[in-house]
């Protein structure tokens, strides 16, 4: 392993502490089975820990980075262990690759599980969700009238592998519309309610979908397939690290994301859940020795790959421990409540993301009214420096905008003063 110093930003911060608290390394297994156990680090949730959050991540001079649904930034810390475990691999490539790191990954896996409240023989450590969702459209030996259910604001990369791997088999594929605005989670349901057939054998379903941070009901649509004998698979990238996610509670079959977005880890790693009985359908995309490994790590087996991001995940779990999920929760929550409180009263903008809680979180997509979207895109960047992502679909028209965080109310004012002279 290899050592580095990491810089202390909780000093002070935490309830009577007033000593050092470094960002441990990788922990052991038995420290890392504990962590599930044990409480977070205590603190007073003010805006000065969460400017301090603030500082762990580098962004370009003069960038407000409101996109982090696009993607996100790993922070200084995982960015210097991920370097260091580059460095170390590069030094004795074949050792590391083959042998030497063995139990460090699985240290990660058990991370992971943790993080999520499941066992690490549920969890594989994938690239993204691209692929996730790749494996397990490829997975299912459908036959020809069989059913799919994608609603209409699924993301490209989950819907296009089930084009790919059944469609073209003569499976249908079962595209219901939901209302843009739902609410009530009920609302949301019916949708599904509706579509579910004699025929029906999955249902492949957004936590969050990317076009509006609209949240969909999981834990319910599982619950409602389980009864009529259908899996379930989630596309969580949106999701995961965002808010808590206790995936035996949603109760689906599966749940891939990429950890490069609201998990702050390096690009090109991904988590992948499968439900201990509901492994036995998954085959793997890549096949080498192993393949017939029983275990959920045959569908991780590529032989040769890039283990410093690998590892580099483990941090990002470390780091976002050392702050809490449920602060994480509660901080998204707080983000999403105080730009909404802060437009609420100007008749020139429109929110086209649902308000309730149970529907949305800390992403919400904003219009100008009488305002193309690409022009209120190109003015924030242009002029105040402020990255959104323009959502044109579905009569969207708006910015969509994510609170990561590593975004202050200072930010969020800033933002908001940007949007105010752009409406005017």
């Amino acid at each position: 392993m290899y050592p580095y110093k990491r810089r202390d930003f909780f000093k002070k911060l935490s309830l009577g502490v007033t000593g050092t608290v470094l960002f441990p390394h990788l922990i052991s297994e038995t420290q890392a089975q504990k962590m599930k156990h044990s409480s977070p680090l205590s603190f007073k949730n003010s805006e000065s820990f969460w400017e301090e959050v603030k500082s762990q991540f580098k962004f370009e001079d003069g960038l407000h980075y409101f996109n982090n649904a696009s993607l996100g930034s790993s922070p200084i810390p995982v960015q210097t262990a991920t370097n260091a475990y580059r460095a170390t691999l590069d030094g004795f490539p074949s050792k590391y690759m083959w042998s030497d790191w063995y139990d460090d990954k699985e240290v990660v896996r058990k991370l992971v599980a943790n993080f999520f409240y499941v066992s690490k023989e549920e969890i594989a450590i994938i690239h993204n969700t691209t692929e996730g969702m790749n494996l397990i459209a490829r997975s299912f030996d459908l036959e020809s009238g069989d059913e799919v259910i994608l609603i209409d604001h699924e993301h490209a990369s989950g819907t296009i592998p089930w084009e790919f791997w059944q469609e073209t088999k003569g499976i249908k594929l079962v595209r219901p519309k939901i209302p843009l605005i739902p609410t009530s989670k009920e609302e949301l349901l019916d949708v599904y309610k509706n579509a579910i057939t004699s025929k029906t054998k999955v249902i492949s379903m957004c936590h969050m979908v990317n076009t509006n941070g609209m949240i969909l009901p999981v834990k319910e649509v599982s619950q409602l397939a389980h009864k009529n004998g259908i899996k379930v698979a989630v596309d969580g990238a949106q999701s995961a690290g965002m808010f808590k996610i206790d995936l035996h509670d949603l109760e689906c079959d599966y749940f891939a994301a990429s950890a490069h977005k609201w998990l702050f880890a390096p690009k090109g790693i991904g988590v992948f859940y499968a439900k201990k009985h509901s492994q036995k359908d998954l085959k793997p995309l890549i096949v080498a020795r192993g393949h017939k490994d029983n275990s959920i790590r045959r569908l991780e087996n590529y032989n040769t790959r890039n283990l410093p991001e690998y590892l580099g995940l483990g941090e990002s779990i470390n780091f976002l421990n050392q702050i809490g999920i449920d602060n994480i929760n509660n901080r998204s929550y707080e983000l999403k409540s105080y730009f909404r409180s802060q437009i609420a009263d100007n008749p020139k903008f429109i929110i086209k993301t649902p308000e309730s809680d149970d529907l949305s979180c800390a992403i919400q997509t904003l219009e100008v009214k009488g305002m193309n979207v690409k022009t209120v895109k190109t003015e924030l960047y242009e002029t105040y420096g402020i990255d959104t992502r323009p959502m044109s679909t579905f009569g969207l028209n708006g910015c969509r905008i994510s609170f990561g965080i590593y975004i202050t109310k200072k930010d969020i004012d800033y933002l908001i003063n940007a949007l105010n002279t752009i409406a005017s």
